[in-house]
């Protein structure tokens, strides 16, 4: 296992960003969480860190870093976290959720239903943690229970697909395929893109009647949904081939490999139906390809083997075979291959005696056939003619649906097996000193005031435009920021005030998510320099980022209220208010900026303001014409509006413009 060992912040720089003691505890505890919500987790745990060592007797920290460690897979610390935290505050729910999760995935099943039990106790119809137990009930065998357990989970949510699936995984385990039939059908009916129980229903199809086009029309559906998962083209590859689709079949091994090029049964698959049609040579690299990721997969050197054969290369056919009797000394039809590579070759005494061999243990076989038959490949008491038939016969992927634990804690965005695709506008773009370039754009988007800035070299790092916000996961870059701003804050204190230095640190802040403190610096450098335009543009998305950050720790406070709800309902408008007011006057001073119209239809969606959204989202698109997010986002406002055509048209050429998302609402709005 890889330990990370993560950066302690210095006590004399916490204590820098406030006088009292207390109030730093609490502002560091603040921005910890902050970038939880961010999904920053290596970030988060510095943060928790330092909350831990100055008050270890408070439960909040542990609870929250064990948030961080589940994020991270880290079962064991966030099991250790979340018991120090329910030791600390046994009235914490939700460190009962966390601490069942992670046992729950240590395969500590039954102290997992314990802690479900306890967290329903004081939350007795919370969807996730209904769902958990349910599923660690089944993991144990416990049938009825689980059984039960889901009947009580669809009472209280009848709408969750994902809980039928998971009964009918249930049901299926128990050998009740008519109901579990009935349960995927009514997911399907609650959610057409629940990919998992078309996958599920495929499975069935195949099994129990072996009905293969069904199991294709449903494959297909869940193809349609993810499209870029390599197995269900490999499982489809089957089907179609059972279906005699021969072009299909190959057209999907090859897409499965583009997809995934290491992988082996896709690799295998494609080698054998290039033997069908006595394609050898290309064969024979695909097998060749499966051995050098798995020396040992004996299908492989079985398959190679005949091929060799085929092509007259019998030192390489016998090297193969070798392989394989040496692994399997009973398995007859190898012996009977080696005989006819020995014989084609002219080594008949060695001919003989494989031949001999092979016709001794296929007798011995079928006398013994009528015992129960094994898993293993060479078991003696299985007719030889299915243990060929294994090594020459199609793989699949394991096709049954993974139905995954859920955490959901509605005060923390980034949740843990949270699987659900959810349908949003592309974000604001910001101001960072890292991008996130992906496949299809490898570039940020130029702009002349941050060249302008960079030029300078007045600033530490240097900035760039992205909307695709980087986690800072590495502890090394987590340093730099801290170091930089304790630079700044020397460099401040002893020099003469210019708003880049304040910007500067600024950006710093912004970036280790202490948003607070970076509007604090951006406000000082627009008094300073009333023109900076990247200072009201960085402004305008901190305020954002503070605002989301707001409204989550209001959310933790409990109940909301038709009073509450209002109140803030009317903050909301007022911050919302500010940003535009800031963005504008980015516009004023630089009327050519693209992305400023941009972030400006993006609050305007939020303010529910779709058609001064369509009209932001225009200018940014006449500015300029390949700015794909622009087109994905009027396309998102226009289908909201129900005009269909336009939006479909608008995410069309985003997708065209690299914006991957597209494709996905492309095909849930043309299903």
């Amino acid at each position: 296992m890889k330990f990370i060992r993560y950066i302690i912040v210095s006590i004399a720089f916490l204590c820098s960003l406030n006088t009292s003691a207390q109030i730093n505890t609490d502002q560091v505890m603040r921005i910890g969480r902050n970038a939880l919500y961010f999904e920053d987790y290596m970030l988060s745990i510095q943060y928790f860190n330092q909350v831990i060592q100055a008050k270890p007797y408070l439960a909040q920290p542990y609870f929250y870093r064990a948030i961080a460690k589940l994020s991270l897979e880290d079962y064991i610390g966030a099991e250790e976290d979340a018991s120090i935290a329910i030791e600390h505050n046994p009235f914490i729910t939700d460190a009962y959720e966390v601490r069942g999760v992670a046992r729950q995935n240590l395969g500590r099943f039954r102290e997992a239903i314990s802690d479900y039990d306890k967290a329903l106790s004081m939350l007795p119809e919370n969807r996730g943690i209904m769902f958990n137990k349910a599923l660690a009930q089944e993991e144990i065998k416990d049938y009825d229970n689980a059984e039960k357990s889901f009947d009580e989970l669809l009472r209280a949510h009848p709408g969750f697909d994902n809980g039928y699936i998971g009964r009918a995984q249930l049901r299926l385990t128990t050998g009740d395929t008519i109901n579990a039939i009935a349960d995927i059908n009514k997911a399907i009916e609650l959610n057409k893109n629940a990919t998992n129980a078309y996958v599920l229903r495929a499975d069935i199809a195949i099994k129990t009647e072996k009905n293969y086009q069904q199991a294709l029309d449903d494959m297909n559906e869940a193809i349609k949904l993810q499209p870029h998962y390599a197995g269900f083209f490999i499982n489809r590859a089957f089907l179609r081939y059972r279906l005699d689709d021969y072009f299909g079949a190959m057209a999907d091994y090859d897409y499965a490999i583009q997809l995934d090029p290491f992988n082996e049964v896709a690799l295998f698959n494609r080698g054998l139906l290039r033997a069908e049609v006595h394609d050898n040579n290309k064969a024979i690299d695909d097998f060749s390809k499966v051995l050098s990721l798995n020396c040992n997969d004996h299908r492989a050197l079985y398959n190679r083997a005949m091929l060799y054969r085929d092509i007259h290369d019998y030192n390489k056919a016998l090297a193969d075979i070798n392989k394989v009797i040496e692994a399997y000394p009973t398995f007859a039809g190898a012996y009977f291959l080696r005989f006819e590579i020995n014989r084609e070759s002219g080594n008949i005494s060695r001919a003989e005696k494989d031949y001999n061999k092979s016709m001794a243990l296929a007798k011995s076989a079928k006398a013994s056939s009528e015992d129960n038959s094994t898993e293993n490949i060479a078991s003696e008491s299985e007719p030889q003619e299915v243990v060929a038939n294994r090594f020459t016969s199609l793989l699949t992927i394991d096709n049954e649906t993974n139905i995954h634990k859920e955490f959901q804690n509605k005060s923390i965005r980034g949740k843990v097996q949270d699987r659900n695709i959810n349908i949003e506008a592309e974000p604001m773009f910001a101001l960072s000193f890292y991008s996130s370039p992906t496949e299809l754009k490898e570039n940020t988007y130029y702009l002349k005031e941050i060249d302008e800035v960079n030029n300078t070299r007045m600033l530490r790092f240097l900035i760039m435009l992205t909307n695709k916000e980087l986690h800072l996961n590495d502890e090394d870059a987590i340093k730099r920021h801290f170091e930089s701003i304790e630079y700044y804050n020397s460099y401040i204190a002893t020099h003469q005030p210019r708003a880049i230095d304040y910007f500067g640190r600024a950006m710093d802040f912004f970036t280790i998510h202490n948003y607070r403190s970076a509007m604090a610096d951006l406000n000082r450098a627009i008094e300073l320099m009333p023109d900076f335009t990247l200072a009201y543009f960085l402004r305008a998305i901190t305020r954002l980022k503070n605002f989301e950050i707001e409204q989550l720790q209001g959310d933790e406070n409990g109940n909301t209220t038709a009073m509450t709800a209002q109140l803030n309902m009317q903050k909301a408008k007022i911050v919302y208010t500010d940003i535009i007011a800031d963005i504008d006057r980015v516009i004023t001073l630089s009327p050519q900026m693209a992305v400023a119209h941009y972030n400006k239809g993006c609050i305007l969606i939020a303010m529910q303001d779709y058609t001064s959204a369509i009209s932001a989202f225009t200018n940014a698109i006449n500015l300029k014409p390949d700015m794909g997010e622009a087109y994905y986002n009027r396309g998102f406002v226009y289908l909201k509006l129900g005009n269909k055509d336009a939006g479909i048209a608008d995410l069309s050429k985003a997708g065209e413009l690299g914006i991957i998302p597209s494709y996905n609402l492309l095909k849930r709005m043309t299903r």
